[in-house]
């Protein structure tokens, strides 16, 4: 799950984990705020789905991280279906996007993420959690699959060394050993925004338990992608060496 805060509310069954944090996956109609009403008219939210979708589409069609990931999931037999796939919500503000393993469905946050850019970077962290779910029998239900999955989306989509400088999880003089930090700061949000019935002392207990492992585990994408550099294209022309087309 992409997290902004590892904040949650309980939720009452455990087949529902984290749906509190996306209101249409519990059959609510998604309603404009009144002052996006005043401001904008009834058809924001409307408004919001459909740039949500034309980013996602440009993603698909532009993006080296994403179209790898699509060749990724087509040639372990889970080829994405945009119309099926892919979901523009109105979520709760903690979050901006998620995987929703139940209905294998990513979700794109559509009052929250509003860039390409953004879109770009929860397509690829989710795709990564589709890719475990369809790769590797992911059980959500298990900490150590939860953990191991949220692990690899933060180490090879969030935790650039650039993107951890702005957080504060990296300096120049411990990069290696920051970036890890970031890696486990991110997975520990993301494990708690999902699981509230989990305490931060028996997520980190978890993170550390399978964390080597699994930070070791660049498949599909083969390299830890740097913000501003050539990572994502070389990524995405490497993908024949792993049989990705």
């Amino acid at each position: 799950m992409a997290d902004q805060s590892s904040g949650s509310t309980p939720v009452d069954k455990e087949d529902n984990w984290g749906y509190d944090l996306y209101p249409e996956r519990r059959g609510e109609a998604a309603q404009a705020k009144w002052w996006q009403v005043a401001l904008f008219g009834a058809g924001q939210v409307k408004t919001e789905k459909i740039s949500c979708e034309r980013n996602v589409y440009n993603c698909f069609q532009n993006s080296p991280l994403v179209k790898l990931m699509y060749s990724a999931l087509k040639a372990s037999g889970c080829e994405i279906d945009l119309r099926r796939h892919i979901a523009c919500e109105v979520c709760d503000v903690k979050v901006s996007g998620g995987y929703d393993p139940r209905l294998n469905q990513i979700v794109i946050c559509q009052n929250v993420a509003r860039s390409k850019g953004m879109v770009q970077g929860i397509l690829t962290h989710e795709m990564i959690h589709m890719f475990d779910a369809c790769r590797h029998e992911l059980s959500f239900k298990d900490l150590n699959h939860l953990a191991c999955t949220e692990i690899r989306a933060a180490n090879l989509t969030h935790c650039s060394f650039i993107s951890a400088m702005t957080q504060g999880d990296a300096s120049f003089f411990r990069i290696q050993k920051q970036h890890a930090e970031c890696v486990k700061n991110k997975a520990l949000g993301s494990v708690l925004a999902v699981r509230p019935d989990v305490t931060k002392e028996e997520a980190l207990a978890v993170i550390d338990k399978v964390f080597l492992k699994c930070y070791n585990d660049l498949e599909p994408i083969g390299r830890r992608v740097r913000r501003n550099s050539a990572d994502m294209i070389r990524a995405y022309q490497e993908r024949t060496n792993y049989g990705y087309e």
